[in-house]
């Protein structure tokens, strides 16, 4: 079964990715009772906001296997936005009041770029708070990513993040420390990428009953999980759903960020990503960069070349992690009899679902 995202207008990308879309009625997926639904909340800023959309259907799409998941777009209220994004989430995102009246079995919430120490202090606190605590008795299972993970350990148990030394940027080896139906069939060691400059403490989210599935020995905890009333919040300080190229558009927006003078230290690579080849043709940059500050020699920035050494090594364990969630989501829904018809998931917009296979 393919990915079916809800309402009239697929976005553009996945469209053009899959190549086949067609729009069909929801009575289409005929007498299938096994489906979940899923509310995918992208909070990521515009430069971003449409790559984090593609990687998270991407995901979704390869852990899925033959259930379908119907997925409908929110963000929230609050998020500075220019024209672009304004436009992009007038044209394929429902309103996050219409999230209150959906019925939904699990919900994946992204963090976005902060602007104040404290997060309360940020515009969307408040609506991010009540989204918390909507998604913790009206859906079986609940992603937070990154931000949002940071978000919501505050928001429930007071705990604050630690500000790091640098930032934690690249590929980091973890291990799994604890036996979850999350982390099934994981292998005990696995990787996945990291960009933040905040940590939660595993001192701090043990004593306040969160489990930890699996840690870093380089970049702490990774994955962690605790209940919170009807859902299971699964919590990611990485970004398992990130593409291979993303780190790498990450660092080139930071190298032009020092080159601007939004920043003024020269951004570090990201670690355990780039091969020999692409390191060597980078730090030459970064030695023309130091000695000539000026943005026009962004235009000398070897992406080409290095897009071509690079590869998702944290795909494998992300396709599994995300389809145990799907699974653990589907079978609480079989325990919890709460089936809706298929022709009653209606969205807000009109009754008809963007289906691309």
């Amino acid at each position: 079964m393919p990915l079916i995202v809800d309402g009239a207008h697929v976005p553009t990308r996945w469209l053009e990715r899959k190549l086949s879309g067609q729009v069909v009625e929801g009575e289409s997926c005929g007498a299938r009772t096994e489906f979940v639904r899923i509310a995918l909340i992208n909070n990521m800023p515009d430069a971003a906001l449409e790559d984090t959309e593609l990687q998270f259907f991407e995901l979704l799409d390869a852990a899925s296997g033959d259930l379908p998941v119907f997925l409908n777009l929110y963000s929230l209220d609050g998020v500075p936005r220019g024209e672009r994004g304004m436009r992009h989430l007038n044209t394929f995102y429902q309103e996050i009041s219409d999230l209150w009246d959906d019925r939904l079995d699990g919900v994946i919430v992204t963090g976005t770029e902060p602007h104040h120490a404290d997060l309360k202090d940020e515009p969307y606190w408040r609506i991010l708070s009540n989204v918390l605590d909507w998604a913790a008795t009206n859906t079986t299972s609940t992603i937070l990513s990154c931000l949002a993970a940071h978000a919501s350990v505050l928001h429930s148990d007071g705990i604050s993040r630690q500000r790091l030394p640098d930032k934690q940027f690249g590929v980091f080896r973890s291990e799994q420390v604890c036996e979850h139906v999350i982390v099934e069939n994981l292998g005990r060691s696995l990787c996945f990428p990291h960009s933040r400059w905040n940590e939660l403490r595993e001192s701090d989210l043990v004593t306040n009953g969160y489990t930890i599935l699996t840690k870093s020995s380089e970049a702490g905890v990774d994955i962690f999980v605790k209940q919170k009333a009807r859902s299971l919040f699964l919590y990611f300080q990485g970004h398992p759903e990130y593409g291979a190229e993303t780190l790498l558009k990450e660092y080139r927006r930071d190298v032009r960020r020092f080159l601007t003078g939004e920043r003024d230290t020269y951004p570090g690579m990201p670690h355990g990503y780039f091969d020999i080849s692409a390191s060597r043709a980078l730090a030459e940059f970064q030695e023309i960069a130091l000695r000539h500050r000026t943005e026009q020699l962004m235009e000398r920035f070897p992406q080409a070349l290095i897009t071509d050494t690079l590869s998702s090594q944290w795909h494998s364990p992300a396709m599994s992690v995300y389809g145990n969630w799907l699974r653990h989501v589907l079978s609480k829904k079989v325990e919890t009899p709460v089936f809706f018809p298929v022709n009653d998931l209606g969205n807000k917009r009109q009754g008809r679902r963007s289906v691309v296979s």
